[in-house]
């Protein structure tokens, strides 16, 4: 008899929480076949086993929390282990680790300047290197798609790249869809629809040069990668530019300083622009919505969910705060302060960074003035917010020193028009330019 545990899972990772268990008691169990799916605060990964036999017991359930080192199944080794059956099979060799969505790219801006940064926006979805050709397997079992073999991390790439899962080929056995078969399929589609990706062209040897040093992409990196390629190739982005005179707003947010941190927050500008953008959103609400190809609809959201984006020392992740548009700004900032403690320590979960409605990203604590933020699809608009400066701005009779932050605003634009791009900009700029608007307590 032999015991399976839960093998190291990763840097700071201590365990999860069991999504679904894919062995049972008296399944044949084949070395490196994966016996559940984990979802820790970093990802959803299936789990290999490094025994092989027949399952005599099963120690844990779907829903359990579960640690590194905890007893998950005892396996008779001296069993035969015949192949295993295709609801339990794995993808062909070892399984592919598979990140959540989120809903996008930084620790959020907590400092207390004028103009404090999360940076760009990405985000979160699995890429992987070109694979040859799926080899074709046998159909599954029925044609429905919560039928189709495949694990809830590929479902959901599926859905954040608009494909059907039903009609992807899967290559592993039994049909098993991975997410290199969802890639491909994706691939495939924008090449055929002209879309305009040109294939990954192979690189020179460096080292001819000189030397040079290869790393490995982090996770996080390469989700962020196919994520932006993706998004770039296929969703026509316009970015419009304007400037905020945010000279009161300055006065006001230094005199109500002391008021949030005594509830636990910081009143950073990031946290006023969640704020501006719930009631920009209202007044707008096409800036609120996800176009649907498919369907040849546009949906148009009731909530108001805003992702901030944050930069880590492990990559680009999206934060998302709910329902902006019923909390005043002292909440908002103790939320914002808090998700910013939890991005930090790695500690953000991976529904926290899902059902972003839209999306801000500042860059004003590094520097900059504008620059192009690419939309967190399926969102339709990104602000992009850079460091204030002050600037002489002439009023008709003088010139005056005045605090002016520059503002990026990239939207898709299938969905929204020049004219409509503007006047949401133009709108958000004078919300800043007004503070009197904008009450601390709702």
């Amino acid at each position: 008899m032999a015991d399976f545990v839960i093998p190291e899972l990763g840097e700071n990772v201590a365990g999860g929480d069991v999504v679904r268990l894919l062995v049972k008691a008296g399944d044949a169990l084949k070395k490196d076949q994966p016996v559940l799916e984990l979802e820790t605060d970093k990802a959803t990964i299936e789990v290999p086993s490094n025994v092989g036999g027949v399952v005599k017991d099963v120690k844990v359930k779907t829903g359990d929390k579960v640690k590194v080192g905890q007893l998950v199944l005892t396996v008779d080794e001296s069993a035969s282990a015949a192949a295993p059956a295709p609801a339990a099979a794995a993808t062909a060799d070892k399984p592919a680790p598979a990140a959540a969505p989120v809903d996008k790219p930084a620790a959020a801006p907590v400092d207390g300047t004028p103009n404090a940064p999360p940076s760009k926006v990405v985000d979160i979805s699995r890429g992987a290197a070109p694979r040859p050709a799926p080899t074709p397997a046998a159909p599954p079992a029925s044609n429905a798609a919560a039928q189709v073999p495949a694990a809830p991390s590929t479902r959901r790439y599926a859905r954040e790249l608009g494909v059907d899962i039903t009609d992807v080929d899967g290559s592993g056995p039994g049909g098993r869809v991975s997410m290199d078969d969802v890639k491909g399929h994706a691939r495939s589609i924008i090449t055929s629809g002209g879309g305009g990706r040109v294939a990954s062209q192979p690189l020179p040897d460096f080292s001819q040069w000189g030397e040079v040093d290869v790393q490995p992409m982090r996770n996080i990196r390469r989700i962020t990668a196919e994520r932006m390629a993706s998004t770039w190739a296929t969703v026509p982005h316009v970015t419009q530019c304007d400037k905020a005179d945010i000279t009161d707003l300055e006065k006001l947010r230094q005199k109500y300083a002391k008021k949030v941190e005594a509830a636990g927050g910081k009143l950073t500008i990031t946290a006023i622009a969640l704020k501006v953008i719930a009631a920009a959103l209202k007044t707008f609400p096409q800036f609120n919505s996800s176009i649907d190809v498919r369907n040849d609809a546009i949906v148009m959201k009731k909530y108001v969910h805003v992702g901030v984006a944050v930069d880590t020392d492990r990559g680009l992740l999206v934060p998302v705060i709910r329902d902006v548009d019923r909390k005043n700004i002292v909440q908002l900032s103790v939320e914002l302060a808090e998700f910013a403690a939890k991005t930090k320590s790695g500690k953000l979960a991976p529904a926290e960074m899902q059902g972003g409605s839209f999306t801000i990203s500042n860059l004003g604590g590094i520097g900059g003035t504008y620059f192009t933020p690419i939309i967190n699809a399926p969102e339709v608009a990104i602000l992009g917010m850079s460091r204030s400066v002050t600037e002489p701005v002439w009023t008709g009779e003088s010139f005056e020193p005045r605090l002016m932050m520059p503002l990026s605003l990239s939207y898709d634009h299938r969905v929204i028009d020049g004219a409509d791009g503007i006047r949401f900009l133009r709108w958000v700029c004078e919300a800043f330019e007004q503070p009197f608007l904008l009450s601390l307590e709702g």
